[in-house]
């Protein structure tokens, strides 16, 4: 079964004025669990509590009763940290650093070496579709802009859990859908995903559980096909039928339905759909746009290159423990060789060889036979000696 990545048990939050009176009880008393590799929508109208409960499991607001776990620990602990992105409504950006360069700080912040950083930035510029971008400064850039490279930095760190506080604010619809289509390829890696959004058509594309707060309460939480099956009504879509086929249908659900009301029509298309199709009709027509530039997911946040990089760095283990030397095999291979050239300049010097010069001074070859063993003798004892 799936761990708890957020755990939260009659958790409850009490604002209070200058006198510490209480002035706003902002949640109270809720309980909720957001398991490992979900997608949770945390929703609810303005003054739901949302925004309170965010900043807890951040660690920015002290519970003022209840317990609180994320990832196993306190919120506020240093290693929890680091193993969350956030994306918060406003991108807060330093407007006079470029994209680059502002990946490139958040990357900072989390130790990333030189190398590691730049490899990011170029997966998530072209993730965001901002690659061409990247030299522009971020204060020049539309909020969707902005938008894109808010959740860039919110995953430059290949975080375990995310949470995006309506992640889609300010994009346009092919943006939305890109945005979506991350947030599906980060739960087949396994990544842990919370949601505020009052898009409640994105919330149901992609959320496996919702959480409906009110009034700082939890007032629903489930599944959406818990939450949103109409069982008490059937539905039932076939290929289009002729007009024969049309009529004994009728005929059938009127015998059945003993005057009951029904209603029969073609399914439609969400206008997203539809959208989304015309956009991608364009691309393929190779029609220009100066907008920002889809992309494929990040190399490194990809479920796929975490497979293949396991296989391949099995292979290169077994390969390297086949073909790798042991020190002692090295020595000898060392020895053997150096024994080789020793006696075949010996043979040289005596004249066992053929290449061996024939006219040769007697003393000078007895002392150089005499010199290669003493030089034999003091390799054995280095050998001994390893």
């Amino acid at each position: 079964m799936a761990e708890d990545v957020i755990r939260a048990v009659g958790l409850t939050k009490v604002f209070r004025d200058f006198w510490n009176r209480p002035k706003a009880r902002a949640v109270n008393e809720i309980d909720f669990t957001v398991r490992e590799g979900e997608v949770v929508g945390l929703l609810g109208p303005n003054g739901s509590g949302k925004s309170t409960t965010v900043k807890m499991i951040l660690g920015l607001l002290y519970p003022t009763a209840g317990q609180l776990t994320v990832l196993g620990k306190a919120p506020r602990a240093v290693e929890t940290k680091k193993a969350i992105g956030y994306l918060p409504e406003e991108s807060y950006l330093y407007k006079y650093l470029t994209a680059e360069e502002t990946l490139d700080f958040f990357g900072s912040l989390f130790n990333l070496s030189r190398a590691e950083r730049k490899n990011r930035i170029d997966q998530l510029l072209d993730m965001v579709g901002l690659a061409h971008a990247r030299h522009r400064r971020v204060g020049e850039f539309s909020k969707g802009m902005a938008r894109r490279i808010g959740l860039a930095q919110a995953m430059i760190n290949d975080p375990s859990l995310l949470i995006f506080d309506e992640p889609t604010s300010g994009l346009d619809p092919l943006g939305c859908r890109e945005v979506k289509d991350l947030i599906v390829e980060l739960k087949k890696r396994g990544k842990t995903v919370l949601i505020t959004s009052h898009l409640l058509s994105d919330v149901e594309d992609i959320c496996d559980r919702v959480v409906i707060l009110y009034g700082g309460k939890v007032r629903a939480q489930g599944s959406l096909n818990e939450l949103l099956t109409v069982s008490d009504s059937t539905r039932i879509v076939t290929p289009a039928l002729d007009k024969d086929a049309t009529e004994k249908v009728l005929a059938v659900l009127r015998e059945n339905l003993n005057g009951e009301e029904f209603v029969m029509d073609h399914p439609r298309r969400t206008l997203e759909e539809f959208f989304l199709d015309v956009i991608a009709k364009a691309k393929n027509d190779s029609v220009e746009t100066s907008g920002a530039l889809g992309g494929g997911i990040a190399e490194y946040l990809s479920a796929e290159k975490d497979k293949e990089s396991a296989v391949l760095e099995s292979l290169i283990a077994q390969e390297e423990a086949v073909k790798k030397p042991t020190a002692g095999e090295s020595a000898a291979k060392l020895a053997g060789e150096l024994k080789a050239a020793e006696e075949k300049r010996l043979a040289e010097l005596t004249g066992e060889s053929e290449k061996a010069p024939v006219s040769k001074d007697e003393e000078k070859v007895k002392a150089d036979a005499e010199a290669l063993k003493a030089a034999d003798a003091k390799l054995d004892d280095i050998l001994k000696n390893r």
